[in-house]
């Protein structure tokens, strides 16, 4: 899983600014706010390379400038710092501005004269309409209504964003000071536009909000009030204690932003829990279920139905349940079964309908398999990470020049944040990577899941994908800065299987002990089960009970990670299918490859080729690779 320093679980329309989305909604009220639609300066970016249609080359241009403006924070991490003092504006006025752009977009892409194109043209061509068209659609669901959540909104992002925005000079001390003024401002604006989502009936299911309120009375504490330095705000300057800015930072800290949140807590508390729906599924929703169909769409990048979907899960929910028996046979749990334990003798001759609910207890019952303190959490990750590394050379031949590093999830958020993510960082705006882990309630975070999270979240997986893309050359910057979630995700997905052909373990890789494993498999049905449940709650009226009782029956997860997990997919309908959709996307061009190539098949060519484009939609990327075989072969 990716996220950005303004994470918006509820911005379903950014179908290739996805993964690494912030709220597309310029700034209402300042200079860049018009009512006609103007765009900056382009001679700051790159000249028009030769072969390339001039005109397109413009129309990237100019969609790069809207969007720098609209989403700055976004802009400051690429590198690009001229709205560097600014935060984006949550306000409905700032999204039909931005909706505005789109469309005036849009009509200038369809005036252009493709008949010459090249190939690089076509795809970026392609890209950009998938990106304005989806925009668009989204914008009838008014997405910018619905900002919180327990997982996601300013009481999540605004916090961590001086730990994410580049500080490397002094003139970056005073766009973050000024960022800080405008929290307030930011604030006050999402409580409005909320407001406006009540009065139209938008409103999410209760249970994704219950959260909220802590989250944002911790960012107005008495305690940071009297000591601002306290204050996650303040991060960035605590190395920098001798900064000009450093006072006045903490004076706003203390005199607007711990009132601000105490503001946004109080509306939770009292305004916007009551309004909340009881119902949990988006088909239940002011919307109904267009909202949900565009959803699926958005994120898969297919036209699969909720109904194919769900069946998909449910063959796959299947297969993993037998390569999981065949795994717990290998450990010695089960050996002793039938060695004779007396303590487990009455398991030797059960079925497997009573040896994986059995086999399940144990893992999550046996403290041998939990950590005693975070440092040692992290640890095991960095050591693991540092383990893969070396693999690398054997599966690809181009590797990203960016580093990345593990840090633990503030605990202001971990209560209810995902078990692991992955923040991208920037070459160009001095930032590294984050696998960003989890280190609350260290009983629900299991040793086996240490492999195959560091090998999704980390390398060979979300770091290594995103980081690559950042360093394409010879492609324009627009390419650089758009996702897929079902490419990225779908890839996360993929990599963790690559752990099975890294190390000297011929047959098992990375997963020589069967308890990781199984936990690469207990990862995989974690996927596979989301198709399932994604579609049952939003499509099938399957209650939150229902989603969380069928995830125990055919996982090992543990019950923290399922209730926090069901309700993310409650909160962010069908983000949660990408994964498994693309994943078994690559996994069909791989096998495709593999059979077409023969002896010839090489792995590091085909991956450097699937990664070579950046993140792409599904279908895009299977006509991509079958020119890739096509001229393997020749």
């Amino acid at each position: 899983m990716t996220r950005s320093p303004k994470r918006s679980y509820t911005r379903r329309w950014a179908v290739l600014a996805g993964v690494t989305a912030f709220s597309l909604c310029p700034a209402s009220g300042r200079a860049q706010t018009r009512a006609e639609l103007e765009f900056l300066d382009t001679s700051m970016l790159a000249p028009v390379p030769e072969g390339r249609d001039p005109a397109l080359w413009r129309l990237l241009d100019d969609y790069l400038n809207a969007d720098a403006q609209a989403q700055p924070e976004a802009a400051s991490l690429r590198g690009d710092f001229r709205f560097n003092d600014l935060l984006s504006d949550p306000s409905g006025e700032a999204a039909d501005f931005w909706t505005g752009q789109m469309a005036s977009l849009l009509a200038r892409l369809d005036r252009l004269d493709q008949g010459g194109f090249g190939e690089d043209d076509r795809l970026d061509a392609a890209l950009l309409r998938s990106t304005l068209e989806s925009g668009i659609e989204s914008a009838r669901f008014r997405p910018e209504q619905t900002p919180i959540s327990s997982i996601s909104g300013p009481q999540v992002w605004l916090p961590q964003l001086g730990s994410r925005v580049p500080m490397l000079s002094v003139q970056h001390e005073a766009d973050y000071l000024a960022r800080l003024r405008q929290v307030s401002g930011e604030i006050d604006a999402t409580i409005a536009t909320m407001r406006e989502g009540i009065a139209a009936g938008r409103v999410p299911p209760r249970v994704t909000v219950l959260a909220a309120p802590a989250a944002a009375r911790s960012q107005a504490t008495e305690a940071i009030a009297d000591d601002p330095t306290r204050s996650p705000f303040y991060a960035p300057f605590l190395s920098r204690p001798d900064s000009v800015h450093a006072a006045p930072a903490r004076e706003v800290i203390a005199g607007e932003i711990v009132p601000a949140y105490a503001r946004l807590a109080d509306f939770l508390e009292r305004e916007y829990l009551p309004a909340c729906r009881e119902t949990i599924g988006a088909s239940a929703s002011v919307d109904g279920m267009a909202w949900y169909e565009h959803a699926l769409r958005t994120h898969t990048t297919t036209r699969l139905t909720a109904a194919e979907i769900h069946a998909i899960g449910v063959a796959e929910v299947e297969r993993i349940q037998r390569d999981m028996m065949g795994v717990i046979r290998r450990t010695d749990w089960y050996e002793r079964i039938t060695s004779g334990d007396s303590s487990v003798s009455q398991l030797r001759e059960a079925d497997d309908d009573a040896l994986f609910p059995a086999f399940s207890e144990h893992l999550r019952t046996d403290p041998s398999f939990y950590f005693t303190n975070a440092e040692e959490l992290l640890t095991a990750y960095r050591d693991c990470a540092k383990r893969i590394d070396p693999e690398l050379i054997r599966l690809f031949g181009v590797l990203p020049r960016l580093p990345y590093g593990v840090r633990e999830i503030p605990r202001f958020a971990a209560r209810s944040s995902p078990t692991a993510y992955y923040y991208p960082g920037s070459a160009e705006g001095g930032v590294p990577g984050y696998f960003m882990a989890n280190t609350d309630r260290l009983d629900q975070r299991p040793r086996y899941d240490i492999v195959p999270l560091t090998l999704h979240e980390a390398v060979p997986g979300h770091h290594l994908q995103i980081a690559l893309a950042q360093e394409m050359e010879g492609v324009h910057p627009f390419r650089r800065s758009i996702s897929v979630t079902a490419f990225v995700e779908g890839w996360g997905l993929y990599a963790e299987k690559l752990g099975l052909e890294m190390g000297d373990d011929a047959k098992h890789g990375m997963f020589a002990d069967p308890y990781d494993d199984f936990g690469r498999l207990n990862f995989e049905m974690w996927r596979a089960m989301r198709l399932v449940v994604d579609t049952g709650i939003h499509a099938e009226g399957w209650t939150r009970d229902k989603a969380i009782a069928y995830m125990l029956a055919h996982s090992a997860k543990t019950p923290v990670d399922i209730a926090n997990e069901v309700d993310r997919y409650i909160a962010w309908p069908g983000q949660a299918c990408a994964y498994k959709i693309g994943e078994l996307r690559m996994l069909a061009i791989r096998a495709r490859a593999e059979a077409a190539l023969g002896d010839a098949f090489d792995v590091r060519a085909f991956h450097d080729e699937l990664l070579g484009a950046g993140p792409l939609p599904l279908d895009v990327l299977d006509e991509r690779m079958d020119r890739w075989i096509a001229a393997q072969k020749d």
